[in-house]
């Protein structure tokens, strides 16, 4: 069956069959998720153990190391990352890329559930596997209404039990995560003095406790018809249960003389319920809150989800918040990126698809001729919504750039067959004829474009890396676009030609004109033909154009290739930064480093001093926020502008770095977030068996960076954990003897230290639906300075009251505030953000030489290594898999042209169109940068296109559109020579001739649909912005350089080419015979 004559035979099936498709995207459109970015499912699971009240060392001792020996040699597992510090340890365990993440997730906690041993107080791991939710969807506040006087802490439980659990069954919603509330606990205040006085002491007080919380099943009992469950049930449900506790129980023949009788946990404390300290203070503009996270479900559409969160918001707002006396605020909506970034790649779709039309309506000048091709833009794209909700994608940036590129594209092949066709009609061809004649002869070649275009992806597809789960969304819309429109450009564009096309042709050159656009059309074309017919005949200039052009190609290409960079960061409206204050500094004092940050740029506030920015001044703040931890404080800025958001992080940065010891970074919150590791920066890896060898060696990696990369020019560094031991520590040298005489052992010390100071975690128990913990303590205030510790009252079994310094050496050191592992080993991470003008490519080389290299010349200590790892390793990762990937692109559209015209020399031809095309993308990123690229007072280039991952994805699919025009030219030669009769020379030139039209048609239309895309800027252009560009300049340029390069070529070889072929003995001047 001839598809072609069935679709010109049965139009009204064809238009059937084109309502229908258009009708069935549409409602698939209604059916795709909208997100962000695409779903990057990334094969990580965190392993979280939390232990109240330990040191760093000792998370690192008991748990860490523990849990690392278990978990090492899992099948698949390609890092291993741990951290200990304060009270938790964690182990991030990354996979290979297409791990079975069910199976890796059933065999860690098998692996988990071999170590024992953990310390009393440790919980039990946690295990989470770590995927597209990675990255807020929506932050809220929850700050106090004017009179209540109660510490925002202490609503930590209503938050979680209350908004927490309403948000998380929001349809769509993953997880809420709540920071800055104290949890609640039940606390038992011991007095010393009477622990003495019934001769009790801490570790026995703990031990009643422990064993008076019971709730064992004694089996079962069955009587009659009946079964009954036995159970002894002595839970702690009530504060009274606690208080009647009985800790000591004698009689009168007992050696005290009756005098003790039966002593309770009332006696000697009294029991309350409290709030644990926070771990985090939280101040969003100027107001005490406690913040709560949402991440989405993997697929989930987050435009469904905000209005369902909104309409849980308002719900609470109407009902239980007023009642607490607290009031919510959102200060971060992703949705309003997502729905901008999206409007603006829809807005480009409209412009694009116009101005093609326009183009199209100034080449053929027949309105019926521009709305045949013009039907092919709405049926590709709108039917391609029904293989990508098929595929499962989502509509995003990326997918609806890669739609708006194949704008573009989608009308190539229709315009190679109506023009065709439109050719045969103004030579007076019958319609019907024509329709099929036009279409026949270019199937082969739009077959084959279709193809290339479509194939090149191939490789991408099959990517195992983070960045290759972005890429599919730009194939998959790309693909399904393109092959959809090579089925309407051998179906549709027939069957509408026939009834369209049947008049209103006018003969060739008895038109409408246009007087300028037509006198430069037939210079051009005379050009074009002159230059053909001049390389036919003259070999040797011919040959000279093709290797002049392509060493000058070629060398241009190489001079002016930008730097690599990993990837577009976007130009999302949020900064965040990272502060590591001095080792040590409380919460306090990390609180009020950022109070001083926060009435620095209290000017800049817009609810304080107006949204409009004065000349010369930065953009407002619409939010400010800060979150303090002991070792670490996060700021966070949101501008009234969001264009101009990068001018804050030099405002932010300045009063932060005035603290002596500080070290941190801001930057521009990445679109892609922790998700494919999308922040900009470089890892460096300093890792050993010595700590204090491995922070001696981090030091002097400092210290390099900072002379070749100073902190003045914009770079930034924080070091991952800090860069000394030198957190105070008070330790606690027990004295064995002393002890021994006084009945106390090394634990029991411990235990009383940590009772009296802190407060000593018994147990965990179930108050009403929550699990609490019941806490045993000294009175408040009795440690206050380090002195005090030395004070502290042990009591011994004997009732008396020691001193803690008369049973062991208090002594005042330093310690790790954090303990950090790559692969088992000790590490310390130097992370590098460079500035914007320089490439992470680039800074990574001077890392290299002047950095690594020097430092392995200086000699390291026995067993320190330097590694790179983080966005910079992900990069060079991907980099040499997409060296890979091109290299395959080219073998398959090679062979996929030789399949079409049974040679592999004529395919080699075709070839050498790619220089020109890469010359030309490179040219396409000089020219983007002189329109974007601004520079700074200080010298630093903000806008800057380096060559990104995404980036140089447009080079391979320049790869497979950019040898279209020379197919069309190959083709259209030898099918003048062996159908046609032509001689080989006047084949060639009337090729030029008769390809002209349609190759300047499809490269116009295409570079002008996605334009667009490049010249329009806004939220989420900078994802596909030098995608576009190199796309555009390819294509550009090897319209032009392909008419240069391909007649000379085909004029020295096509004459032996199809003398071997036809196995004739004519020489190539002469006509050669038509095929069989």
């Amino acid at each position: 069956m001839n598809l072609i004559r069935t679709a010109i035979d049965r139009p009204v099936a064809v238009m059937a069959a084109v309502i229908l498709a258009v009708l069935f995207g549409l409602v698939a459109l209604n059916t795709i998720p909208i997100q962000l970015t695409p779903d990057l499912r990334r094969p990580i699971i965190q392993v979280s153990t939390n232990w109240g009240g330990a040191a760093p060392a000792e998370v690192e001792r008991e748990i860490i190391n523990r849990q690392e020996e278990a978990l090492k040699g899992l099948e698949g597992l390609k890092r291993m990352v741990a951290r200990a510090r304060d009270n938790n340890g964690e182990i991030t365990l990354e996979f290979e890329v297409g791990q079975n993440m069910d199976k890796a997730l059933l065999l860690v906690a098998n692996r988990l559930d071999r170590v024992n041993g953990y310390p009393a107080e440790a919980d039990e791991p946690t295990l989470r596997t770590s995927g597209a939710d990675d990255n807020s969807i929506a932050w809220f506040r929850l700050t106090r209404v004017a009179g209540n006087t109660d510490p925002i802490h202490t609503f930590g439980d209503f938050a979680t039990d209350v908004i927490k659990e309403r948000m998380e069954r929001v349809s769509g919603v993953g997880r809420v995560d709540v920071y800055g509330g104290g949890e609640r606990e039940m606390r038992i205040v011991v007095d010393p003095a009477k622990m003495a006085r019934y001769g009790l002491t801490v570790p026995q007080v703990v031990d009643r406790l422990r064993a008076a919380n019971a709730s064992i099943t004694g089996g079962d009992v069955e009587e009659g018809k009946r079964r009954y469950t036995v159970r002894t049930d002595n839970e702690f449900k009530t504060p009274e249960q606690v208080r009647a506790v009985l800790l000591r129980s004698s009689n009168g023949g007992d050696s005290g003389g009756g005098r003790i009788g039966r002593v309770t946990v009332g006696d000697i404390a009294t029991v309350r319920f409290d709030h644990k300290d926070p771990v985090a203070r939280i101040r969003t503009t100027g107001v005490e809150a406690i913040a709560l996270s949402v991440k989405r479900e993997t697929g989930a559409n987050v435009i469904e989800t905000m209005q369902g969160l909104r309409e849980a918001v308002a719900e609470l707002q109407q009902g239980v918040l007023p009642r607490a006396g607290l009031e919510m605020k959102q200060l971060y909506d992703e949705t309003i990126y997502i729905n901008s970034s999206i409007g603006l790649v829809i807005q480009n779709i409209w412009v694009g698809g116009t101005l093609a039309i326009v183009i199209l309506l100034i080449f053929l000048r027949s309105g019926r001729a521009t709305l045949v091709i013009a039907l092919a833009i709405p049926v590709s794209v709108i039917a391609s919504f029904v293989a990508m909700a098929a595929l499962g994608r989502s509509l995003n940036v990326v997918s609806l750039a890669g739609i708006a590129f194949a704008v573009g594209m989608v009308v190539d092949a229709a315009i190679v067959v109506l023009e065709n066709i439109y050719r045969l009609r103004e030579q007076g061809v019958p319609v019907k004829e024509a329709a099929f004649r036009g279409a026949q002869q270019v199937w082969g070649a739009i077959l084959v474009s279709a193809l290339t275009t479509v194939m090149v992806f191939i490789p991408i597809l099959i990517m195992q890396l983070d960045v290759g789960q972005l890429f599919r969304d730009i194939a998959v819309a790309i693909s399904v676009a393109v092959i959809l429109s090579l089925i309407v450009s051998i179906t549709v564009i027939p069957a509408l030609s026939q009834r369209l096309l049947g008049r209103g042709v006018h003969a060739k050159g008895t038109g409408i004109q246009l007087p300028l656009i037509d006198d430069f059309g037939r210079w051009f074309v005379a050009a074009a033909t002159g230059l053909s017919r001049a390389v036919v005949r003259n070999k040797v200039l011919g040959l000279s154009i093709v290797v002049g052009l392509t060493a000058i190609t070629a060398a241009a290409t190489w001079e002016f290739l930008p730097k690599l960079e990993y990837l577009p960061k976007g130009n999302r409206n949020l900064i965040i930064g990272y502060i590591v204050p001095p080792p040590g500094y409380n919460l306090k004092t990390t609180s009020d480093i950022a109070r001083d940050l926060e009435d620095a740029v209290r000017p800049l506030w817009a609810a304080e001093t107006g949204p409009e920015s004065a000349l010369d001044e930065p953009p407002k703040m619409e939010h400010f926020f800060f979150v303090t931890f002991r070792e670490l404080t996060i700021v966070g800025a949101k501008a009234v502008d969001g264009r101009r958001v990068g001018e804050l992080i030099p405002v932010l940065s300045r009063p932060v770095f005035r603290e002596p010891g500080t070290f941190g970074s801001m930057s521009q919150r990445s679109i892609f977030g922790r998700g494919v590791r999308g922040a900009r920066s470089i890892d460096l890896d300093i890792s050993g068996p010595d700590l204090q060898g491995v922070i001696d060696v981090a030091l002097r990696v400092v210290g390099k960076i900072s002379q070749t990369l100073p902190r003045s020019e914009g770079n930034q560094l924080r070091p991952r954990p800090g860069l000394e031991l030198g957190a105070p520590e008070v330790r606690i040298i027990p004295d064995p003897v002393r002890l021994a005489d006084n009945g106390v052992s090394a634990r029991d010390l411990g235990d009383t230290v940590d009772a009296f100071n802190d407060g000593l975690r018994v147990l965990e128990f179930t108050y009403g639906s929550d699990r609490m913990d019941l806490m045993l303590a000294g009175p408040d205030g009795i440690v206050n300075e380090t002195q005090g510790i030395g004070s502290l009252p042990i009591v011994t079994q004997s009732g008396a009251i020691i001193p803690l310094r008369s049973l062991a050496q208090v002594v005042v050191t330093s310690g790790p505030t954090s303990i950090r592992h790559v692969e088992r080993e000790r590490t310390v991470t130097i992370e590098l953000k460079p500035n914007e003008s320089m490439a992470l490519g680039e800074a990574l080389e001077i890392l290299q030489k002047d950095v690594v290299d020097k430092l392995r010349e200086e000699g390291l200590p026995a067993g320190v290594r330097i590694r790179f790892s983080g966005a910079a390793d992900k990069m060079v990762e991907t980099w040499n898999e997409m060296r890979i990937d091109l290299l395959m692109a080219l073998i398959i559209v090679f062979l996929v042209m030789a399949v079409l015209f049974e040679s592999f020399f004529y395919p080699f031809i075709i070839m050498l169109s790619v220089p020109l095309a890469t010359a030309g993308g490179v040219a396409g990123l000089v020219v983007l940068n002189k329109i974007h690229a601004t520079q700074l007072p200080n010298g630093t280039v903000t806008g800057e296109q380096h060559l990104d991952m995404l980036t140089l994805l447009g080079f391979v699919i320049l790869i497979g559109i950019v040898v279209n025009n020379a197919i069309l030219l190959v083709h259209q030669t030898l099918l003048h020579i062996r159908e046609e009769g032509m001689a080989h020379d006047e084949a060639i030139v009337e090729a030029t001739r008769n390809r002209i039209r349609p190759i300047f048609m499809s490269t116009l239309t295409s570079v002008i649909g996605m334009l667009p895309l490049v010249l329009f800027p806004g939220a989420g252009s900078e994802i596909y912005r030098g995608l576009g560009s190199v796309v555009i300049g390819g294509l550009s340029l090897s319209a032009l350089l392909t008419l240069a390069i391909v007649p000379p070529l085909l004029g020295l070889f096509v004459g032996a080419l199809e003398k071997r072929r036809t196995g004739s003995s004519v020489d190539g001047e002469t006509a050669a015979r038509p095929a069989e």
